[in-house]
């Protein structure tokens, strides 16, 4: 398994206040209307927000049936900061395919709020590359779908 670190940063700005920004990252319920690229939905998010805590989203696509990711929080500053770890495509052995530390930052500028996710691959198999490279847009799908449903909850 390769072990060399890949990264990804993207902000956005979106019209909606830090608090409600916060909530629908953290909160099952909100985080399973907009998790994950397009065509995925989540029909099972678990979170226990609390450092140590569990991360578990049972992701669904035609191409890709019970997908599962899973992660801990490793640190939490309502409603300023998340990181967390990630593993996905999980073999019978608990061997994850991509495992990664994730920095999600909410930032306040005027009543709307920039979120910044860092994302740093620290184990990727090579045959899990397509999940890397595909990172970028399917962050960005899932930004799109976060952006739609913050709309929704104004």
């Amino acid at each position: 398994m390769e072990t060399k670190n890949r990264e990804l940063t993207i902000s956005r700005i979106f019209d909606a206040p830090r608090e409600l920004v916060w909530k629908a990252w953290t909160e099952p319920k909100h985080l399973a209307q907009w998790w994950g690229p397009h065509g995925f939905t989540a029909p099972t998010c678990e979170i226990d927000l609390k450092p140590g805590g569990a991360l578990r989203i049972h992701m669904e696509h035609p191409d890709f049936p019970n997908h599962w990711m899973k992660g801990m929080f490793k640190e939490i500053v309502p409603p300023e900061k998340l990181v967390f770890t990630s593993m996905a495509f999980i073999g019978e052995g608990g061997e994850a395919g991509i495992e990664g530390i994730n920095t999600i930052t909410l930032e306040d500028v005027n009543g709307k709020t920039k979120v910044t996710i860092h994302a740093v691959v620290t184990k990727l198999a090579p045959e899990f590359s397509f999940a890397y490279e595909g990172m970028n847009e399917g962050w960005n799908q899932s930004l799109d779908k976060f952006a739609d449903y913050l709309k929704k909850l104004k």
